[in-house]
């Protein structure tokens, strides 16, 4: 991705290493904040999520502060669990693509996520929805790491992961099925909920589509492939005598009975799949139809 590659060269010295690291520490604070609210009763998370129509009223630091936000899990052993996980996946990431690219992946996740939020904030109050007010409740970070995970699937998809520590599975498979459950949970919420996961994912999404290589798919590729195909699976042909053979020389007639040594090549200048041995090769007439 030359685009990516540019900005590398001017900005790539700023790029934080070890993003996962800081993540993971974030969600850690967030999560005692979250025992904080339901040990003491003390409101934290209500100040740090992402509301649209209070990051309006001035309260700006929303636009960042939701990176706090907890994942879903209230269980402290399977929150443990995930976050070793996900650290373990966006550190290998940052491996392979480079720590800018995996910043560029991850702080591109956020930044369309706000986004997202903030554009889909205008639209649903001026359509006169009431979801528009619960925008800032349908924003998780739980989609970050999906987007880690489905990123990581696409790079390494045979890879074995020990499902509750006993049964190996691909990861391309769990992929497959959290890529499912996202996509029921799109169809099943309201259009505020829609927002959300689809620019939450909307940087996996950027990253699938740019990696994939489409030329293949194109027409002039596609027929490119018919034609050697067609050329190159030309049935057995029977001489007079009755001897089968596959390959003859549209010039001299010679066929690889006559001569096993004999190198047969298509001339792709030549219409009509003509073949020809190696000794007419170079010195024949093109034929046109």
């Amino acid at each position: 991705m030359n685009y990516l590659n540019k900005l590398e060269r001017r900005f790539g010295r700023y790029a934080i290493p070890d993003l996962s690291k800081w993540l993971m520490v974030c969600y850690a604070i967030g999560y005692v904040f979250y025992y904080m609210e339901r040990m003491f009763q003390i409101p934290v998370l209500s100040y740090l999520m992402l509301d649209p129509a209070l990051v309006m009223h001035g309260q700006v630091w929303r636009l960042v502060t939701w990176i706090l936000m907890p994942p879903s899990y209230t269980n402290i052993l399977f929150y443990a669990i995930m976050m070793l996980l996900y650290y373990q996946l966006g550190t290998a990431l940052e491996r392979t693509w480079g720590t800018f690219r995996f910043n560029a992946y991850i702080i591109g996740g956020a930044l369309f996520t706000v986004a997202g939020v903030m554009a889909g904030f205008f639209v649903l109050r001026l359509l006169g929805m009431p979801e528009a007010y619960m925008m800032g409740y349908a924003v998780s970070t739980n989609y970050i790491n999906l987007s880690i995970f489905l990123a990581f699937a696409v790079c390494y998809p045979d890879m074995q992961l020990m499902l509750y520590f006993i049964i190996p599975v691909k990861i391309k498979w769990l992929a497959v099925l959290y890529a499912v459950l996202a996509a029921f949970s799109f169809l099943q919420t309201g259009w505020a909920g829609r927002i959300v996961i689809f620019m939450s994912l909307m940087n996996f999404i950027v990253f699938f589509f740019s990696t994939r290589d489409y030329r293949r798919i194109s027409p002039q590729e596609m027929k490119r492939r018919h034609d050697f195909r067609a050329q190159t699976a030309s049935p057995k042909m029977r001489r007079a005598d009755g001897a089968l053979y596959k390959h003859k020389c549209a010039v001299c007639g010679r066929t690889d009975l006559d001569d096993p040594s004999l190198e047969f090549r298509f001339c792709s200048k030549c219409e009509g799949g003509l073949e020809y041995c190696q000794d007419h090769l170079f010195t024949h007439q093109h034929v046109k139809r």
